[in-house]
């Protein structure tokens, strides 16, 4: 028994994130490490793990998604509210 993704249209994820973010996850992770083992710093391993977070999926919308149409809905976009009787 094969199961398909919607219409063969869907984009391949894994756990919570899709397949291409997971590899930039992967290769940040690696750099990070490299960083901090040969530098000493933190900032590529918070930078990883920030888009690791805003990368993260539900329903089709990332967090990222979501926190950039909060934004314009509440402070970007102007709201036209008309008041009649």
């Amino acid at each position: 028994m094969y199961m398909y993704p919607d219409n063969l249209k869907a984009k391949a994820t894994l756990w919570l994130w899709e397949l291409r973010d997971i590899g930039i996850i992967g290769v940040g992770l690696l750099i990070s490490v490299f960083a901090l083992a040969q530098l000493g710093i933190m900032i590529p391993i918070v930078l990883t793990a920030a888009y690791a977070f805003l990368s993260i999926r539900f329903e089709d919308i990332s967090i990222l998604d979501f926190i950039r149409y909060a934004g314009a809905f509440f402070i970007f976009k102007q709201q036209l509210y008309e008041w009649r009787f």
